[in-house]
């Protein structure tokens, strides 16, 4: 398997040091796949068990009730949620596969037309014809190299991890359970269910409010308003979900 890591081809900052005799080392912070699986799993797992707690305290003046249809639900939803996250990684995976498959026989095929093509998307980063012919060439002799930057610049995709799936979904499956006993441990500690509700909006709220920050400073969003968006939805959530049981109860 080719390389482009060769001995002659030199990263942005072995040129930046050779132009400007100094070291200038970039820092961003780029959320990893596992950090993203997190806050899909978090971000239900937090709302959803709380607002069906706020809707069944709405019209059941019993913890233990609330309690097992809560757990119930985050049982469901972890399933359902890791078994999302799984099946999008491994579409991801196959859609790479077959596309990577489709370049491979085009080069071998037709490489006067992928050339072609390399040549133009070097000149849309500004490279004049003449500038671009001799990095299509060198392309042209490592056929591994070359299906990887058309992979990567022509379509835009990354080789994704052949373990993703699983993580996928044990991450996902993880975060919704984690997100979702939050609210509901009110309802374990305090048998009155008022009371347990205002604690668990408390505690809820809180823990959204944390969440929608660290979501924000990992996306490069502006954590408070992104905190204070997350606050919003999941209250809306549980108030609503809270009225409308009281309602169709009385």
């Amino acid at each position: 398997m080719s390389s482009i890591h060769e001995p002659e081809v030199k990263t942005t900052q072995a040129v930046a040091r050779q132009i400007t005799g100094s070291t200038h080392e970039e820092k961003h912070f780029k959320a990893s796949d596992t950090i993203r699986d997190i806050v899909i799993g978090m971000a239900d797992g937090l709302t959803v068990p709380f607002a069906l707690a706020a809707g069944l305290t709405g019209i059941v003046q019993a913890s233990r009730v609330i309690v097992t249809a809560g757990f119930a639900e985050i049982a469901a939803g972890s399933i359902a949620m890791g078994l999302g996250g799984y099946l999008a990684a491994k579409s991801d995976a196959e859609h790479y596969i077959s596309e990577r498959k489709r370049e491979v026989r085009e080069i071998e095929q037709v490489p006067d037309i992928e050339a072609a093509e390399v040549a133009e998307l070097l000149e849309t980063y500004g490279l004049t014809s003449e500038e671009s012919r001799p990095i299509v060439e060198a392309l042209r002799k490592r056929p591994e190299a070359w299906t990887d930057f058309m992979m990567r610049f022509e379509l835009g995709l990354e080789k994704p991890d052949p373990k993703r799936a699983l993580k996928s979904a044990a991450t996902i499956a993880g975060s919704y359970i984690v997100g979702g006993i939050i609210p509901l441990s009110p309802y374990l500690l305090i048998k009155t269910v008022d009371t347990a509700l205002l604690y668990s909006v408390f505690v809820t709220l809180i823990a959204l409010f944390g969440f929608g920050f660290f979501k924000g400073k990992i996306s490069g969003l502006a954590p408070l308003k992104n905190a204070l968006q997350t606050v919003t939805i999941g209250g809306l959530a549980a108030a609503a979900a809270f009225g409308i049981a009281r309602w169709i109860g009385h």
